[in-house]
């Protein structure tokens, strides 16, 4: 039974100086991975950035695709560089791709850089309702729309600070993907039910019993 608590069913609203860690599950990155990127590829002669890693829960995804990935955060997790990526800038066309899960209030923000230190593509995790904000349409959709609007079908839950194989969530969640390729209009996906085909054992820490 899902889980319809007031703390679940409320929105994610962090305060301005929050961590705003909520680990993406594994076998989420590699639904993207398989089922909307994969014409890109093959990823293994291409590098990505993974500005916002935590404790590395997207970037150990991202290894087993890409030839090269590079991980950081602006806080540390004991995975990756600490890097503010707002603060301390890449180069332009740094690497051929940046994916990420951004903190939300600071989406926005992350997109617009990437586009910038992104060869190939940029593609971000967020709320299924960032799309809705007029501000967001008025600064970065009306005149750059993403290329590729990719919704999970399943909910994909995350809990603050930690993974968390039983938790559920009444929150949907989407990618918003740029590329360099033209490609007309933005197109409609979806993220097909995939957790149980792709999910591991080895995704989640193991939990001492004595």
């Amino acid at each position: 039974m899902q889980n319809r608590s007031h703390a679940v069913m409320a929105q994610r609203i962090e305060a301005a100086d929050s961590a705003d860690d909520f680990p993406t599950p594994p076998w989420a990155t590699r639904g993207f991975m398989e089922h909307i990127v994969s014409d890109f590829g093959p990823f293994s002669e291409m590098s990505c950035l993974e500005t916002a890693c935590g404790a590395g829960h997207m970037s150990k995804v991202l290894k087993e695709y890409f030839g090269e990935v590079r991980s950081s955060d602006a806080h540390q997790y004991g995975y990756g560089a600490v890097r503010n990526y707002l603060d301390v800038p890449h180069e332009a066309n740094a690497v051929d791709w940046v994916i990420t899960n951004p903190p939300f209030r600071l989406a926005e923000q992350f997109v617009q850089r990437s586009l910038i230190v992104a060869r190939r593509g940029v593609a971000v995790l967020v709320r299924t309702v960032f799309i809705e904000s007029v501000g967001r349409y008025q600064n970065l959709f009306q005149k750059n729309p993403p290329n590729i609007f990719a919704q999970y079908t399943e909910r994909v839950p995350m809990v603050r600070g930690r993974l968390d194989r039983k938790a559920s969530t009444a929150t949907g969640y989407a990618w918003l993907i740029w590329t360099k390729r033209p490609s007309g209009a933005p197109r409609l996906m979806w993220v097909p039910p995939c957790r149980k085909s792709l999910e591991r054992e080895t995704d989640y820490p193991s939990v001492p019993t004595g």
